[in-house]
């Protein structure tokens, strides 16, 4: 059985359905990918596999366990972690607190898993006591994964981690995900700039109103014509 499944999801928010039968699927230390239009249904994808929102028919299954009905909090004790897009820092505290804060369900020695946060991010390490919304977009980035790597997740969800960052700092943070996906954390990200993260996917997933569109390895996605021309700018 893969790692994680999310299978058959159809819900959204309220009355309306945004996710019509959706299936998602990451194996271990695996980088699944999900991409798409505006509106596709991506990030209600992946906030349907964290418990953000009720799905009416399907299931989420994490290293064979179903977890359907266990609430985000829940789901953080299973061992998952959410990085939204916005507001994924505390802007008045500092970097190091904000790494602290991400391990408040621990109560083991968090140094060690800090000191790894700040050998991934080394600026990090150089501003750890500059408040966190003093800082770039992109590091503040690295904050919020930084953050939610405190929880010594083995699922870590990204939410348009690229968004707002400059080209430079998108290619640093995607060097990052590859890093983290090595030590066996399963990586499930939702990212506009669709060709970069297909680039480094083991898996892609192209959604279209709510729908699987294509399903593939990210290598044959990017070579797909189909997916190229309507998804990738030729």
């Amino acid at each position: 059985m893969s790692y994680l499944i999310g299978e058959n999801m159809t819900g959204g928010y309220g009355a309306a359905d945004i996710l019509h039968g959706c299936n998602i699927i990451a194996e271990k230390g695996e980088i699944a990918v999900i991409v798409g239009p505006n509106g596709a249904g991506k990030s209600t994808a992946m906030k349907a596999i964290f418990g953000m929102l009720n799905i009416h028919t399907g299931s989420i299954i994490l290293d064979g366990e179903d977890i359907t009905s266990l609430s985000p909090q829940a789901r953080v004790a299973k061992g998952m972690a959410f990085v939204p897009q916005t507001a994924n820092v505390f802007p008045s505290m500092s970097v190091e607190e904000n790494l602290e804060m991400g391990a408040f369900l621990r109560r083991d020695d968090i140094g060690k898993t800090m000191g790894e946060v700040f050998d991934l991010f080394p600026i990090l390490k150089d501003k750890r006591n500059q408040n966190a919304g003093e800082l770039s977009g992109g590091q503040r980035q690295q904050v919020a994964v930084g953050r939610a790597l405190m929880t010594q997740p083995k699922v870590l969800m990204l939410d348009e981690p690229t968004a707002g960052v400059s080209p430079i700092v998108m290619d640093e943070l995607f060097d990052n995900i590859i890093e983290v996906a090595k030590t066996g954390i399963t990586i499930l990200m939702v990212e506009q700039n669709a060709r970069q993260a297909l680039n480094i996917a083991d898996k892609g997933y192209v959604m279209v109103q709510g729908r699987n569109k294509f399903t593939d390895t990210g290598e044959v996605l990017l070579n797909n014509p189909e997916v190229r021309k309507s998804f990738l700018g030729g």
